[in-house]
């Protein structure tokens, strides 16, 4: 229901040029309003198009959980794992490892968990929704993903591990001898097992979703700005050059620099790089293009056949922005590439940084009369739509289509 009080916007600022803020740019113009997009740069290298194209339905447990705490030690990088925590960037990952630690405590675990199912189970249809609005539903593959073991001792505790978890709004079978030996034909690792999700999903390509959102959304008279924001207000934005941009509302979506432009308001928000690196070869014909994501448990790494190729990503790296990157895990990427028989031997390598917060959850919602819309972690692509569509009714005064209360972005600030 319109807030009647609340003024209907005719102008709208987005700041950010990510998945979450071309996605938010796109629904406010849905809505008839004069819509003009700034963001840094236009390369879709940025996190945003460098994930693993899942759509991840199936991830309703915040990593910031009980279980994810005690587990830690085992999966450093440094033991074989995904989780690095570089010693030279201590200052910027320790603060918020402790933040993590009270974040994940069972009572916040849990309304954590109400607030990302609420979200999740929404996400699918949100997204053929947007699909449908670029005019590219073939961008969206409802096929599912799999995941596969490679002892009997990772597979029977991987499988007690999915039972035991909250999936949400998905459901996963075990994979049947046929599935298992049509994997074994591309895999030159045995593999003790896997199982079949459905429900969940993945882009055709992240870099054409680039494309065709920024398309769709100049074609229907969208303003694009190629500028660094220096600082932005409730209707304002100001350029690096001096420029001062005005309008109705304004939305931030500027991913790990959004603390910094909330700084000035009062507002605490203890957001990290969470880098993570793929290795990406062109398309393999052995490796059909409707192939689903599989998902490697042992080797916490994901593979995902794109128009463009094929991608493998991995690695959770707690550090400052600017940090360079660590050769050590395109190295580790290529030796379990090489393990598992992937044509990957002249793949390229990339790193970009997620925006992540304490509780793994994002930051959506207003604050100092902003419209926020960041800090979605591993779950940038998934939530794209539905935050959008949040947003979109934020702005008009209406009641968004699911609860934000939990996704406060001053909720740091309250002790939350």
């Amino acid at each position: 229901m319109r807030n009647h009080s609340v003024e209907a916007p005719r102008t709208i600022l987005v700041i950010g040029g990510g998945v979450i803020g071309l996605s938010c740019a796109l629904a406010l113009q849905r809505l008839g309003l004069e819509v003009t997009l700034v963001e840094a740069s236009t390369d879709v290298r940025a996190a945003s198009w460098g994930n693993a194209g899942h759509i991840a339905t199936e991830q309703a447990e915040p990593i910031a959980s009980p279980r994810m705490v005690r587990s830690a030690a085992r999966r450093l990088f440094l033991r074989g794992g995904a989780l690095a925590l570089p010693p030279r960037q201590i200052a910027h990952w320790l603060p918020f490892a402790l933040r993590l630690t009270r974040a994940a405590t069972p009572t916040r675990f849990e309304r954590g968990r109400a607030a990302l199912s609420g979200l999740l189970a929404q996400a699918m249809p949100a997204w053929r929704r947007y699909v449908d609005a670029i005019a590219a539903p073939d961008l969206l593959r409802e096929n599912g993903h799999v995941v596969v073991w490679e002892t009997p001792e990772t597979a029977a505790a991987g499988l007690a591990a999915w039972r035991a978890a909250d999936i949400g709004t998905a459901r996963f079978v075990p994979l049947e001898r046929h599935e298992l030996d049509a994997l074994r034909h591309r895999i030159a690792t045995p593999l003790a097992g896997g199982i079949r999700f459905t429900g969940t999903g993945q882009i055709a390509d992240p870099g054409r979703l680039a494309r065709a959102t920024r398309a769709a959304f100049l074609a229907a008279g969208g303003t694009e700005r190629i500028a660094t924001v220096t600082a932005i207000d409730a209707g304002s934005a100001t350029l690096a050059d001096g420029t001062r941009l005005s309008a109705d509302r304004v939305v931030l979506a500027a991913g790990t620099g959004s603390a910094a432009l909330l700084r000035p308001h009062g507002l605490k928000v203890p957001i990290i790089a969470e880098r993570g690196y793929h290795l990406q070869s062109p398309p393999e014909p052995d490796w059909p293009a409707d192939l689903p994501p599989i998902v490697f448990e042992d080797r916490s790494m994901i593979v995902t056949r794109f128009e463009s190729g094929l991608r493998a990503a991995s690695f959770v790296e707690f550090a400052g922005h600017a940090a360079p990157p660590d050769p050590r895990k395109w190295a580790r990427l290529h030796r379990h590439a090489a393990a598992l028989g992937l044509p990957m031997a002249d793949a390229e390598g990339w790193m970009g940084a997620r925006p992540t917060l304490p509780d793994y959850l994002p930051a959506i919602g207003e604050a100092a009369g902003i419209l926020c819309a960041f800090g979605h972690n591993h779950l940038g692509l998934t939530l794209a739509p539905i935050t959008a569509e949040a947003i979109a009714a934020l702005a008009l005064g209406e009641a968004p289509p699911v609860d934000l209360t939990r996704l406060a972005p001053a909720r740091f600030s309250r002790g939350l």
